[in-house]
């Protein structure tokens, strides 16, 4: 029995650091996610509008709602909040998310690729860059 008890030890050990390594592949890295959203600056930038919308403050903001830019009529209408959920599920496939929206990306297909795409908005949006200007 005492035996034993070493194999279980190492075992739960071996258990704690995959499941560890699945929560690191699920977490999203927002350094890798910087290096994803260089594709999205041909159309994309965090402080301003673009050929599509700036991306400071999208977490937590409503889709189709930043002043000034001009979305389409499926986009205003989804009545969605942008979180990690939502985020996920239009840049998987934002053709097939939004039918009708404006962004003719056919999206980020690798979930990891998306998870450190979230995860790289979300910091930068407390970056400097997205900070509003000192008067």
């Amino acid at each position: 029995m005492t035996t034993a008890l070493p194999a279980l030890l190492a075992l739960a050990l071996g258990l704690a650091a995959g499941g560890a390594a699945a929560d690191a592949l699920r977490a999203g890295d927002p350094k890798a996610g910087e290096a994803v959203y260089a594709r999205c600056l041909a159309c994309h930038a965090l402080a301003y509008n673009r050929t599509g919308p700036k991306h400071c403050g999208l977490l937590g903001r409503r889709a189709g709602s930043v002043p000034g830019f001009n979305y389409s009529k499926a986009m205003q209408s989804t009545k969605w909040v942008w979180n990690p959920k939502t985020l996920d599920r239009f840049l998987a496939n934002p053709l097939k998310a939004v039918p009708g929206t404006s962004m003719g990306y056919d999206g980020v297909k690798d979930a990891q690729e998306r998870r450190d795409l979230i995860a790289y908005l979300e910091q930068a949006g407390h970056s400097e860059a997205c900070k509003p200007p000192r008067e």
